[in-house]
């Protein structure tokens, strides 16, 4: 985030305010040499009412200067300010057009893009330029936020048993298991194979299709698979893989994100080989709270 005194910074999603808490601490108050005093302004939206007040009186015993009002986080800051930092703790599967509209020149946005699997998630940077155009960088990582409300993960865990008594069918692979911190690749599968979840306390690589009932899991040595179900899980991963060796290996995918509320489309970069899909739209969901997500699992945690 390259945060700096000044800076006006803007959570959304801030829960009980840890991370408001540490940006506010290097944006806020500052006295400099010969510069005056230079104020930054750290703000929180936070949708759960008991939340933000839990949060705004850990600020006050902090003494910071930040608040926490009520509000919607994806329809940004309530009055429609602009801020130098914006940052969401919660997973989203495309930009929201406010928080684009309150981003100030030069500024810059970091959040979770969240697909259905937790297993693989992509974390966007997305930054205004001094001229107002806005340019986007995504990339995979080990872990993310979890998704707003309304949005479910896929779950594999009842699964577990099934698959350990009945791994499935042997068959030869052209795919070794690809290793974890190919992120590029990863992510690229998450939407071009969707629907897929992987169990990571498995002792080989075991990638499910909760919604198909089918199953992959690799074996010991890396030349042979077993499947199961009417879906053909590693054949959709062999050839993403393929698809994303024949692009580059890319690990980062530019992002299109217009102003004015269209599609968002990701690229891995020009050419007839690039990897390319469009981000789903954002849905809207009632101020209910849903249940809780599944905590069992790689993706679970914060950044």
């Amino acid at each position: 985030m390259q945060l700096a005194p000044g800076q006006r910074y803007l959570e959304l999603g801030p829960g009980p305010g840890v991370s408001l808490a540490l940006a506010a601490a290097v944006t806020g108050p500052r006295v400099g040499v010969g510069i005056g005093v230079g104020v930054g302004v750290g703000v929180g939206v936070e949708r759960d009412g008991h939340m933000a007040a839990f949060a705004q009186h850990n600020l006050d015993r902090l003494r910071l200067g930040a608040t926490v009002v009520e509000g919607d986080a994806l329809d940004g800051h309530p009055a429609g300010e602009v801020f130098d930092r914006i940052h969401s703790g919660i997973g989203v599967p495309c930009v929201p057009p406010a928080w684009v509209e309150q981003l100030a020149p030069g500024g810059r946005l970091l959040t979770t893009l969240t697909t259905r699997t937790p297993s693989w998630s992509g974390q966007l940077q997305v930054t205004r330029t001094g001229t107002g155009g806005v340019e986007a960088v995504l990339r995979g990582r080990p872990r993310g936020y979890r998704p707003m409300f309304g949005y479910r993960w896929l779950d594999m865990v009842p699964m577990r048993p099934r698959i350990k008594a009945e791994p499935g069918l042997p068959r030869p692979t052209r795919l070794a298991p690809p290793p974890d911190d190919a992120y590029g690749f990863w992510l690229a599968a998450a939407y071009l194979a969707p629907g897929l979840v992987r169990d990571f306390r498995a002792e080989t690589m075991t990638v499910a299709a909760p919604g198909e009932d089918s199953w992959a899991v690799a074996e010991p040595g890396g030349d042979t698979v077993r499947v199961h179900g009417p879906r053909d899980v590693w054949a959709e991963l062999e050839d993403v893989h393929a698809r994303w060796v024949l692009a580059g290996r890319p690990d980062t995918y530019r992002v299109t994100v217009p102003e004015d509320s269209g599609p968002q489309h990701v690229a891995s970069g020009p050419g007839p080989h690039a990897l390319e899909w469009t981000l789903p739209p954002l849905t809207p969901v009632s101020h209910r709270p849903t249940a809780p997500c599944p905590t069992e699992h790689h993706m679970g945690k914060a950044l």
